[in-house]
Parts: structure tokens; C-alpha cells; sequence
């Protein structure tokens, strides 16, 4: 299985110390260059981002396209643009990606995307989480990931929570 990655799901996951699903979950996972860069600015908030350099699982790759990432650019963000080109170029089973309009983008081009909620659902049916709620309130609490009550309740349900 081919997966290749934008910022949130490695950022957000790493921010909890659970960096690793993604490993237990897809094997190798491939990230765009500018993915890295981005993740490379965690480093300003004090984060040491060596778990996510070194991991030989991840993948680093450049798009390219370049001038299909910059037309993507023109209505999504930098990461989120070389993602989904780069994930064209290598025939990506699945696109790793939360931001809405990236989504939709990724899903009028075809691609089967999942984001952070969807990684921790199916960490937990794999067994390889116990719960989703506790990793819901690190993600929000620790992560600032957005996550709206009404969306909560409904993972929570998918989950059996």
C-alpha cells in the first residue's frame, strides 16, 4: 500500500506521541518536501523533530510537477498542493490529509483520503489503541487540532465510546 502524507496527520500525531500508528497502520509513509519544511517549523516552537527526520518509515519525495504544485497553491496551501500532486505521480492508495478544501480537492481527483480521526478509528480497530477519547482530548488539548462536540460524539460513536 502506497500512502503519501500532508503536514496535519504526521504534526498532530507526533504532537501526542503517536507518531508511530502511522507505521503500524501503512508501513511506509511518503511525505513531500514541502511537508518537511513545514514540519521543520515545529522546531521554532521547541519541539525536537528528530523522530520524524530519522524515521526510516517516512519517506521524503518531491513532486514533480512543479508547475501542477503551484497551480494548486493558488487555492491550497504549499504542503497540501505537493501532496496531492505527488500523490498522483506515485498512484498513492490513500491521501493523509484533514484541511476540508484539500479533501475535497484530493476527492474530485479520485483519491480515497483519511485524516487523524480516521487513523485513530482504525488504530483502534487494528488494537493497537485501547481508546479514541483520550487520544481525542491530546489532540485537541495538546495538538490545538480543531474538533467540533457534534464531530466528537460521532467518532466516539463509530469508535463504540
Amino acid at each position: 500500500m502506497l500512502v503519501v502524507s500532508d503536514t496535519s496527520p504526521v504534526s498532530t500525531l507526533f504532537a501526542i506521541g503517536r507518531l508511530g500508528l502511522l507505521r503500524d497502520l501503512f508501513g511506509v509513509v511518503v511525505i513531500p518536501s514541502m511537508v518537511l519544511a513545514e514540519l521543520s517549523r515545529l522546531k521554532g516552537f521547541g519541539y525536537d523533530i528528530s523522530e520524524i527526520e530519522e524515521a526510516p518509515w517516512l519517506i521524503v519525495q518531491a513532486a514533480q510537477d512543479t508547475t501542477a504544485v503551484k497551480n494548486l497553491s493558488n487555492q491550497l496551501d504549499p504542503g497540501e498542493s505537493e501532496a496531492i500532486v505527488l500523490a498522483q505521480e506515485l498512484r498513492a492508495d490513500f491521501l493523509l490529509i484533514d484541511e476540508r478544501k484539500g479533501r475535497k480537492v484530493a476527492n474530485t481527483l479520485g483519491f480515497k483520503t483519511v485524516g487523524v480521526l480516521g487513523i485513530l478509528l482504525e488504530a483502534k480497530k487494528q488494537k493497537l489503541v485501547f481508546a479514541v477519547a483520550p487520544l481525542l482530548d491530546e489532540i485537541q488539548n495538546v495538538a490545538g487540532f480543531y474538533l467540533g462536540e457534534s464531530l466528537r460524539r460521532e467518532v466516539l460513536l463509530l469508535a463504540g465510546e
